[in-house]
């Protein structure tokens, strides 16, 4: 099975040999990336019993939490990056995980499905439903997603929260960066997902 491209992005953005926490890990596969490419110290905390058993058998160092409500238990600065992938629209408290991110590490890495995609915004003006996409796979009624956003959105909670963009890509529905030189708007319309490192600002 081949690894998804917003986890290999963020593995390039993570220097080597520093100290991880992946924020919702899943099954460990970000992790182990991490640990086998970039030899960080990587540690995870996944919500689903099911998650932290299979990072377990991986032999990754994961922990049972909840990111609306575990995260203010770690420490300032304890880590050099914070990982919240294809996970921050299914908090409760968005703006609240992403401040205790940028408390806990010095680096933030967020990636998350675009709700500003012209194809979602095709299906919602052509057929009136809430759109299904390959990234935003639930109908509406068991999505765990509860708080969509636009790329542009995200871009204005990290202003309000003084954390600096230190870099930002934008992928196509077929995993490609798009335009790197265009402007926001541009990727809110052709971006399906984006990935952002963000850094403190102190």
């Amino acid at each position: 099975m081949s690894t998804r491209v917003d986890l290999l992005l963020i593995s390039q953005m993570v220097a080597a040999g520093t100290r991880v926490l992946d924020v919702g890990c899943g099954d460990g596969e970000l992790l182990r990336l991490l640990a086998e490419t970039r030899q960080v110290d990587a540690r995870g905390m996944e919500l689903s019993q099911r998650g932290v058993n299979d990072c377990v058998a991986k032999g990754l160092s994961v922990i049972q939490g909840d990111a609306d409500t575990d995260l203010i238990d770690y420490p300032t600065d304890g880590f050099d990056y914070v990982i919240l992938s294809q996970t921050i629209q299914a908090t409760r408290h968005p703006r609240k995980v992403l401040e205790q991110m940028l408390r806990i590490g010095r680096h933030a890495i967020v990636s998350f499905p675009n709700f500003g995609h012209w194809n979602i915004r095709w299906q919602l003006a052509t057929r009136g439903r809430m759109p299904v996409t390959k990234n935003l796979s639930y109908s509406w009624y068991d999505t765990p997603n509860i708080h969509f956003c636009t790329l542009r959105d995200f871009v204005a909670l990290t202003q309000e929260l003084n954390a600096s963009i230190e870099r930002a890509v934008a992928l196509d529905a077929n995993g490609a960066p798009v335009r790197v030189n265009a402007p926001w708007s541009f990727w809110n319309l052709f971006g399906e997902q984006a990935v952002f490192l963000l850094k403190r600002r102190d």
